[in-house]
Parts: C-alpha cells; sequence; structure tokens
C-alpha cells in the first residue's frame, strides 16, 4: 500500500469531562451496593468505574484517516478519486448541517462534543452516499489532506 502524499490521522477521543462521569458512574454503583457492604461497595466502585471507562473510550476511539488513496472514517473507507469538493464547517455549519439540513442517505461520522466538521460530496455516481459529514477537531488539515491525496491520485 502506497502512502498518500499527505498522510493525516485524527482520534476523535471523548472530552475529560466524560472520565470524570466515569468516575461518578463508579460512585453511584457503590453507593447502590452499599448496605450489601464493605466489599461489593468495593466491587462496585471499580466495576461500575471501569464499565463507564471502557464505554467512554470505545466511542472515543474512532479515527479519520487519509492514507494509501483512500479516506478512512470510522467504518466507511472511501477511495479519494470518488471524492469532490471538501467543505470546511464553522460550528453553525456544523450544527445546521447534522440537524436540519442533513440528508438520510449521508455517512455521518459525528461527535456532538466537536463543535467543527467538514462535509466532503461524492461523485461516485454508483454510490447513493450525497457526501460525508464528519466530526473533526483540525478541519483546516483534513481538508488539505483529501485535496493532495486527490490530486496525488489524479497525477
Amino acid at each position: 500500500m502506497q502512502l498518500s502524499a499527505a498522510p493525516y490521522e485524527e482520534r476523535l477521543t471523548a472530552p475529560r469531562s466524560w472520565w470524570l462521569i466515569s468516575f461518578l458512574a463508579g460512585v453511584s454503583l457503590a453507593l447502590i451496593l452499599l448496605p450489601f457492604g464493605t466489599l461489593p461497595l468495593l466491587g462496585g466502585l471499580v466495576g461500575g468505574t471501569a464499565t463507564a471507562a471502557v464505554a467512554a473510550s470505545s466511542y472515543g476511539s474512532v479515527r479519520i484517516r487519509v492514507v494509501g488513496g483512500s479516506l478512512i472514517a470510522g467504518e466507511a473507507k472511501v477511495p479519494v478519486t470518488a471524492l469532490g469538493e471538501v467543505e470546511i464547517l464553522s460550528p453553525e455549519q456544523a450544527r445546521a448541517w447534522r440537524t436540519h439540513k442533513a440528508d438520510t442517505r449521508a455517512f455521518m461520522l459525528l461527535r456532538a462534543y466537536i463543535p467543527t466538521a467538514v462535509r466532503v460530496e461524492i461523485n461516485d455516481p454508483a454510490d447513493p452516499t450525497p457526501y460525508l459529514y464528519l466530526s473533526t477537531r483540525e478541519p483546516q488539515r483534513l481538508a488539505e489532506a483529501i485535496r493532495t491525496a486527490r490530486e496525488a491520485a489524479a497525477a
């Protein structure tokens, strides 16, 4: 596999506040188990915290990559030759495109805790997906990586 001219990789990690919430979920379970004794209380604290942390980590483990002539976003893998224009969305535009402007056929990799996004058109007539909506903390870098990879694939 040949790498693209401008490889890009981003992991959409969960915000720090979610880790505090994971700990508080463990404390809640510990308090529920308090009437059963100290050992169940400690088990609830550890087990509840660990379970909530695993859930937060798995939700925040999705990656967006531009590598090897493809855009890989979560479970979607699209060749850059099938991609069209890349639009960088401000927080207000991103909110509009994930709510009232959204197309039900679009592939949306969104994380509500990330305010910015990009919208990438799909030019493949065989693909019913009109565009990709990708939440990203670095929309300019992602857009530039897609453009560079698309130009490299066309050459």
